[in-house]
């Protein structure tokens, strides 16, 4: 029996998600059925840039993403929803969404190396100061460049990223389609031929994964991202580890398409996984968990009977 999960959830840390805390996602969680929910709130560079350092949501205010105070409060409010909801089925897990940029490596190594992950997810979301990932800030980016210039740009980039070593799986791979459409046309469906394919090796080789990201549907794409002809390529270069997010922002959004994706993955012949401190792991159901879990605590009560 497959597991659902929600890979991709931003609470109200992140400011461009609606204000809904962790236990509220949580308790939607369980109503649509999800066995594992992981939180990737946003930690971005780019706003930086543009002099505005206060990105985060924390204490009902807006908060200097450099002041890590946030980063422990993030994680009480997950820990306390964790063991909240344990006995539920649902496994609530600590993640974040970093948004690369060359320029803050030393930054993101602290915070990945620092604070205990379960999972770090990295995309790509400003390239030369443009958020590409959102619908107004992106026109001035799209507008003034070539399809082969978004092309050089963006996958230089990623491919950075995922030599950097510091990310468990990657973002929405094909993002750059989201809105750059509006602007080349179905062009921009064939800007990774000839440029992604050793980038998937990498991936392959550095054991990292891809996500299935479905809220490409809810914006009006035909596929998720990335594209299936873009996850044959990743299967092609060996990539195995998958991981299924609705990148949900608001609570209407949570676990939007999750089955759909979970479909398209059964239809490769690939496998779900989540991660637990950094490792990925294929999924098991709540049921089978729970069974080994007792499991072990009878082995373990024989064991002190024994030496009693």
């Amino acid at each position: 029996m497959r597991v659902k999960t929600d890979y991709h959830v931003h609470p109200d840390y992140s400011v461009d998600a609606e204000a809904v805390k962790i236990r509220e996602y949580c308790q939607g969680a369980l109503e649509l059925g999800i066995e594992e929910i992981c939180f990737t709130t946003h930690l971005e560079f780019g706003a930086v840039e543009q002099g505005k350092d206060k990105i985060i949501y924390y204490k009902g205010k807006r908060w200097n993403i450099f002041d890590w105070e946030w980063l422990d409060g993030y994680f009480d409010e997950i820990d306390r929803a964790e063991k909240e909801f344990k006995s539920s089925g649902l496994s609530v897990k600590r993640g974040i969404e970093i948004g690369y940029l060359p320029n803050y490596l030393e930054e993101i190594e602290k915070v990945v190396n620092e604070y205990p992950f379960d999972f770090v997810l990295g995309g790509i979301h400003f390239i030369d100061g443009y958020f590409i990932a959102s619908k107004i800030d992106c026109v001035d980016y799209f507008k003034t460049r070539s399809l082969e210039t978004v092309g050089n740009d963006y996958f230089s980039m990623l491919g950075d990223m995922v030599e950097s070593g510091l990310f468990d799986s990657v973002a929405h791979i094909d993002i750059y389609s989201r809105y750059g459409i509006r602007y080349f046309g179905k062009r921009i469906n064939n800007l990774h031929k000839g440029r992604i394919e050793p980038i998937l090796r990498e991936i392959a080789q550095r054991n990292m994964g891809i996500e299935i990201n479905t809220s490409s549907i809810s914006r009006g794409l035909a596929e998720f991202h990335p594209t299936k002809e873009i996850i044959s390529l990743a299967v092609q270069a060996g990539v195995k580890i998958f991981t299924v997010g609705s990148d949900a922002h608001e609570l209407s959004n949570l676990g939007d398409y999750i089955d759909e994706a979970l479909d398209m993955l059964d239809e490769f012949g690939l496998h779900n996984y989540i991660y637990e401190k950094r490792k990925a792991l294929l999924t098991v159901s709540a049921s089978y968990r729970i069974h080994k879990e007792r499991e072990m605590w009878r082995i373990e009560s024989k064991i002190n009977r024994k030496e009693n």
